[in-house]
């Protein structure tokens, strides 16, 4: 929660905390997410990671998910991005997703997102969603002994 406080002014956070190598055989990532509250007029934006599975665990607020689907004017996330580098290797991101499949969710859930699904938050009804991501990475795309700065 430390790391939601030191960025409560933006309307999206995505604070990758720390990466480990599991008996240098994969890395996984672990991070934490607070997203604003949205509005029906706000643009949306899908993104899926080709290499990366997502394990979101709500830990406040309540919003609705779309996964699956495809992106609408889906384009691939630059290599030298923040997405790229640090927080979800090879990445591509859009427009709206459409034909997914949205579900409501809010604390204590606990959502996987494959490598290759698209995602997005549609609607987040409460002030803001925070959620603990963990990011398993099976090709080590994402640097291991990536420490946040305090």
């Amino acid at each position: 929660m430390a790391m939601v406080k030191k960025t409560a002014t933006a309307a999206v956070s995505d604070q990758q905390i720390r990466v480990v190598s599991v008996n240098d055989e994969y890395n996984v990532g672990v991070g934490v997410v607070h997203r604003a509250k949205t509005t029906g007029a706000q643009r949306p934006n899908g993104i899926e990671h080709s290499q990366i599975t997502e394990i979101y665990h709500v830990i406040e607020g309540n919003a609705v998910l779309v996964t699956g689907g495809t992106i609408e004017n889906v384009k691939e996330s630059a290599p030298d991005s923040q997405v790229v580098k640090v927080l979800n290797g090879p990445s591509s991101g859009g427009g709206a997703i459409l034909n997914g499949v949205s579900r409501k969710v809010g604390p204590g859930d606990v959502v996987i997102i494959p490598p290759n699904t698209p995602h997005w938050f549609q609607e987040i009804s409460s002030d803001q969603i925070v959620y603990l991501v963990v990011r398993v990475d099976p090709h080590k795309v994402l640097p291991a002994g990536y420490t946040a700065k305090p």
